[in-house]
């Protein structure tokens, strides 16, 4: 997976310069039901690291987290309503072809919901594949043409 950009500040030109410092992601938050089957999953077909954290584990990709709520795990503070398993909507940068993708997944047992399908990203305009983690929650690849 390619490595998630951390810039340090804005680009002075950019629309949102008076917005500086820069923000970004950092992580956000999904709930699993089952540690040992949503590790394997985050782990070998999303190509996270797994992170222990006590009882609990975080899904770190590069320079962006998962923080995992799950079994055994007493977070404060949470969301007015707290995530819950499945209701996670997820997408996440492919760096091959979805053609690539796709095998991945089929290699994996992982069934393709809807795709591919012309989406548009944080990068503009790309092709996207649709799949389910353990719990239910949506998971994309999307992929984005070469740079000409």
């Amino acid at each position: 997976m390619v490595e998630t950009q951390v810039l340090s500040e804005i680009d002075a030109d950019a629309p949102l310069a008076d917005l500086a410092p820069a923000v970004h992601l950092d992580h956000c938050v999904i709930h699993v039901t089952d540690w040992e089957r949503s590790n394997a999953f985050y782990r070998d077909v999303m190509g996270a690291e797994i992170i222990p954290r006590g009882s609990a584990f975080a899904y770190r990709f590069g320079g962006v987290q998962l923080n995992v709520h799950g079994p055994g795990v007493d977070a404060t503070p949470l969301a007015r309503i707290p995530v819950q398993p499945g209701n996670s909507d997820l997408c996440f940068r492919w760096s091959g072809s979805i053609e690539q993708a796709a095998d991945h997944l089929a290699s994996l047992g992982v069934t393709v919901e809807l795709g591919p399908v012309e989406r548009n990203g944080a990068a503009g305009a790309g092709v996207s594949l649709y799949f389910r983690d353990p719990d239910g929650s949506l998971m994309e690849f999307i992929t984005y043409p070469p740079s000409p």
